[in-house]
């Protein structure tokens, strides 16, 4: 990794963790106290004062530490290109539709990248008090107790999870279809609702895999790199890598399901299911 020669990467993880930490505080209270507002970004989509103070808090700690590093975040800042330079990606609470409504899964998820390649990522969960991490090259782990994916073999025997892009009732890319051929083939589809905190548990091997569509970097830049280095798969739904951030569809897994993930979503994809045809 020659770009990287010039980066401290521990560095990088000590101020990354800090922010995940402090942004984590702020939400805890916020959520205890009930005292945010909400309001809507779209039909469906919220943000709270929680969220922006959440963003707010890391932004100030990056910009303290890297004052010359840019920053890509949900509530603003979406013209930075994570291809070019040296780009902290921040989702300040992923699952704000769960926050808003009082339902305990959601995640802080903080990434840097340098030219294009994520090279640290963290998924901090407030009320669980779970924190990953992944360096590149160094592994994932939880609280510091490094974690690996699941040895799950078959699709039949495998614990997913999933989601749905805000817009499901205009695109016909609703992941409606494969939701359903993958609850029928697999063990079980849970939908927490924080495409973060599903690949957090992708992981560290709760979850055998994970799918959705209509995703942003802000969703899947860290929990990209702890799959990965939990030893992991992670690609679009052709099986390609990754590479553009706004790609917008996302399939990991333990390696040994991907093949068979892959197929299941391109199957659907060529025969979307009717009301009377689930198989």
């Amino acid at each position: 990794m020659k770009h990287t020669s010039k980066i401290d990467l521990e560095n990088i993880e000590t101020v990354g963790k800090l922010a995940a930490q402090k942004a984590c505080a702020i939400i805890r209270k916020h959520y205890k106290q009930r005292d945010f507002v909400t309001s809507m970004k779209g039909e469906s989509d919220l943000v709270t004062t929680a969220d922006l103070a959440s963003e707010a808090a890391i932004k100030k700690i990056i910009r303290q530490h890297f004052p010359l590093h840019q920053i890509l975040a949900e509530e603003s800042d979406h013209s930075v290109d994570p291809r070019k330079g040296e780009v902290w990606i921040i989702d300040p609470i992923d699952g704000t539709t769960n926050f808003a409504h009082g339902f305990p899964v959601f995640a802080v998820s903080i990434a840097f990248v340098s030219k294009g390649k994520i090279l640290f990522g963290v998924i901090a969960h407030p009320l669980w008090k779970e924190t990953y991490t992944a360096v590149s090259g160094k592994g994932a782990y939880c609280n510091g107790e490094k974690i690996s994916v699941s040895s799950t073999k078959k699709l039949s025997q495998a614990l997913l999870a999933t989601g749905f892009p805000y817009d499901r009732k205009e695109s016909d890319e609703n992941n409606m279809a494969a939701f359903v051929r993958f609850e029928l083939r697999s063990r079980c589809v849970r939908r927490p609702g924080s495409a973060a905190t599903d690949l957090a548990q992708v992981a560290c091997g709760r979850f055998d895999g994970f799918w959705e569509p209509g995703l942003h970097p802000w969703d899947v830049a860290a929990g990209i790199l702890l799959v990965e280095e939990a030893g992991g798969k992670v690609t679009d739904y052709e099986g390609k890598k990754i590479k553009d951030f706004w790609n917008r569809q996302i399939v990991a897994s333990n390696k040994k399901l991907h093949r068979v993930m892959l197929d299941t979503i391109a199957e659907t994809r060529k025969k979307p299911l009717k009301s009377k045809n689930f198989l």
